[in-house]
């Protein structure tokens, strides 16, 4: 028997390292979407912003993060003094019955969890695109990766109370892999931010029309788009947190399958939505729709049949349209849409798991979500606020002009088509 749990811990481990990786790689997904949908003249910058907000992210979450989001650390010598001993792990699956509690490494556990750290981070990337300060930006990754985020998840993750007001859990509040804790998170301090930021120079105009700003690489937004609907199967399936008995891989197939569902389901019904306002197939709507349907289901992955989690996908695919159409108007300037994807549909990802699991309540969801949302917009905006206030966060009207791959970095991404 203790052969067969070695075996269990040794694959569940592996299976969250390899859905960390998974997820790890959304980072390119990111980098690649939105260096597509910004101006050739700020691709640099916004990959500077994405290569150096994941590394912030992994060392603010190891120095204080981790600690504050479940109370343990992990700094040199480990999480909470020392990783879980496999005696210990097999012990634990004695008491709890084969197939009982997730029995796996604790350093694989921190892994998952900082990756999706600096996923959330990445969604303020592209919302304050081509007129930010690089140096505003990445100080504002310190405290948001710090502090915002994982004060947040202890409250749901970790079941923590809010500043010991009211339990979430108690509420009947759920959020599988991070609908509402970490995209909708991600977006309300990419709201904050844009918000104190401005719209970029050109993009509305005094009458109230609406500019549209293309981006430089349609092919590389699309690839980007790949590459993160390739690693969500990581970001949801590793949720499931083990793989080692029959109902767990069940249960990771099922996630895997709607999550794949989802995304076909936004991907088409953004489409067909673009053509009926639009009178064309917009592509930018299409990949959008493709990532709305991958937020909306990440709530609730596992419940839904795959009929529904199509159906899920496609809500959010067509709520995903018109929140982006609904911010141009009261001109909120979100150069890849990274609102209306992860904070439109992030909230409502969190409102259809009651459908489909009936152990969640609509009100716990209703409160899930205006604590988290309230949370990080407030303390964004302040965080914004302050910044803006002691070193300025946009840059001058000169350097938008010229691109901040110049003002920023002193170099262009492509720098054979400039003309001098």
């Amino acid at each position: 028997m203790d052969q067969v749990l070695e075996l269990q811990y040794a694959l569940d481990t592996f299976y969250f390292l390899v859905s960390g990786a998974l997820v790890m790689w959304m980072a390119a997904g990111f980098s690649m979407l939105e260096a597509g949908l910004v101006r050739s003249k700020n691709t640099a910058e916004i990959l500077t912003k994405n290569v150096a907000l994941f590394a912030i992210s992994c060392i603010m979450y190891m120095v204080c993060g981790y600690a504050i989001m479940y109370g343990g650390g992990y700094m040199l010598d480990g999480i909470a003094g020392g990783d879980t001993l496999v005696a210990d792990a097999l012990a634990a699956s004695h008491e709890n019955g084969f197939g009982g509690d997730s029995v796996y490494s604790d350093a694989s556990d921190f892994f998952f969890q900082v990756v999706f750290v600096a996923t959330a981070m990445s969604i303020v990337s592209g919302a304050v695109a081509e007129r930010m300060k690089l140096w505003s930006f990445l100080v504002f990754a310190i405290v948001m990766t710090g502090v915002i985020y994982p004060l947040e998840g202890s409250w749901t993750w970790n079941g923590a109370d809010v500043f010991g007001l009211y339990n979430l859990g108690d509420l009947g509040f759920s959020d599988f892999a991070g609908s509402g804790i970490v995209h909708m998170a991600g977006a309300a301090a990419a709201l904050a931010g844009v918000i104190l930021l401005g719209a970029r120079k050109g993009k509305y105009g005094a009458d109230g029309s609406v500019h549209p700003i293309p981006g430089a690489n349609l092919p590389l937004a699309t690839l980007g788009t790949f590459i993160l609907w390739m690693g969500w199967f990581g970001f949801n399936g590793g949720s499931v947190l083990k793989l080692g008995d029959i109902a767990s891989a069940n249960s990771v197939a099922m996630v895997f399958l709607n999550t794949n569902a989802a995304a076909a389901g936004g991907a088409i019904a953004a489409l067909l939505m673009a053509r009926i306002l639009f009178g064309k197939a917009d592509l930018t709507m299409l990949l959008n729709g493709a990532l709305a349907g991958l937020v909306a289901i990440t709530a609730e992955p596992s419940t839904p049949t795959p009929l529904l989690a199509t159906l899920f996908g496609a809500a959010g695919g067509v709520l995903v349209v018109f929140s982006i159409v609904f911010l141009d108007k009261v001109k909120i300037d979100d150069p890849v849409g990274a609102i209306s994807v992860h904070g439109t549909c992030g909230f409502l990802g969190l409102m259809l798991v009651p459908l489909t699991n009936d152990g969640v309540s609509f009100s716990g969801q209703l409160i899930g979500a205006a604590t988290i949302f309230g949370w990080v917009f407030a303390t964004s905006f302040a965080v914004w606020f302050v910044l803006k206030m002691v070193m300025g966060i946009r840059v001058s009207a000169e350097e938008e002009y010229e691109g901040v791959d110049i003002g920023e970095c002193g170099l262009e991404a492509y720098p054979e088509f400039t003309s001098k």
